[in-house]
């Protein structure tokens, strides 16, 4: 399947990049992304694409390809480095082991709040680490963030302090770093393939996990016996979404500069799309029977202390300059 899909996406490359009628300039770029058709950075990159064929006179349009149809996140940034995809969203799990300072957003609690990270992205720190990805090796060019949510913990049973997570299994991304800051919130931290979590709550292998509201309903988690939301918000990860090199090398200093400045503007109409989503999710799981647990987050945080010092000895400069954003 991988083999077929990669197959299917360097023939769409290929034609993509061939002129397009009499216009011998006019290109098509193939955006990927894992999620679904209406996910916010799904609309948002839709938007881009208008505006950048508007903006083009259609010389240059885009063609989106939500639902992970050109494969896993893998798949497409492999695919994105080789010129085969032109545009991806992805999340910082891939490029860190290329970019180590990326790694800093996925420091628990690093951030404050959603507010505060947004003005850390929007600024010096997140302009330097997108330079930082685009000067890599990584043979992608970075054009903005978007927001990726803030993660809390949805349990069989109510979770209002880290003495209440002793002995509950809970799924984590697969990253030492994520299993190591469930544990240090006093919870078993199991790593899990996101594909297995919904059986895994049903069948009592896990006790929960842990997500923002609008994942926790679309892949009905809230339907299984975890129907207690408590609001760590311990994890606040911003994406990425970037561009093949490949593919920006054939562009006009012009129609780089455009592109970046639609970037910019698909980066804030995502966080709006994503502010109402969050909205409409949580009262659907509200009227659904969840029951949203308001915690003291200092407890959260004051346990995963060991975890920052661990994961973040090499980026503790950068830390403090995300701790001095007001």
């Amino acid at each position: 399947m991988n083999q077929r899909r990669t197959i299917l996406s360097l023939a769409l490359s290929l034609a993509t990049l061939l002129p397009l009628g009499a216009h011998a300039q006019t290109m098509v770029l193939k955006a990927h992304d894992t999620h679904p058709a209406g996910y916010p950075t799904v609309a948002a990159m839709e938007s881009l694409g208008k505006k950048l064929e508007a903006a083009t006179n259609g010389r240059i349009k885009m063609q989106m390809f939500p639902g992970a149809v050109l494969g896993q996140e893998k798949e497409a940034v492999e695919q994105t480095q080789l010129g085969a995809i032109q545009i991806a969203r992805i999340s910082l799990g891939v490029i860190g082991p290329i970019v180590p300072e990326v790694n800093v957003f996925n420091m628990p609690f690093v951030f404050r709040d959603v507010a505060h990270m947004r003005k850390v992205i929007d600024g010096d720190v997140g302009a330097e680490l997108l330079d930082k990805v685009t000067n890599s090796s990584a043979r992608l060019v970075a054009l903005g963030w978007m927001d990726g949510g803030s993660r809390s913990l949805y349990t069989k049973k109510p979770v209002r302090s880290p003495a209440d997570l002793k002995g509950q299994k809970i799924r984590m991304m697969g990253n030492p770093l994520f299993v190591d800051t469930m544990n240090a919130m006093g919870g078993n931290g199991i790593s899990m393939a996101y594909g297995e979590v919904f059986t895994s709550l049903q069948t009592g292998v896990i006790d929960g996990a842990e997500n923002n509201p609008p994942s926790y309903f679309t892949a009905n988690h809230y339907t299984t016996p975890a129907k207690y939301y408590a609001q760590t918000n311990h994890l606040i990860i911003p994406e990425i979404f970037v561009m093949s090199k490949v593919t920006w090398d054939k562009l006009t200093p012009a129609d780089q500069a455009l592109v970046k400045k639609l970037s910019r503007e698909a980066q804030l109409e995502q966080r709006a799309l994503w502010d109402k989503s969050v909205e409409e999710y949580s009262a659907k799981l509200k009227a659904a029977g969840v029951e949203f647990i308001n915690v003291d987050q200092k407890p959260f945080f004051d346990a995963t202390a060991p975890v920052r010092a661990k994961y973040g000895e090499k980026l503790a400069d950068l830390m403090k300059r995300i701790e001095m954003v007001k």
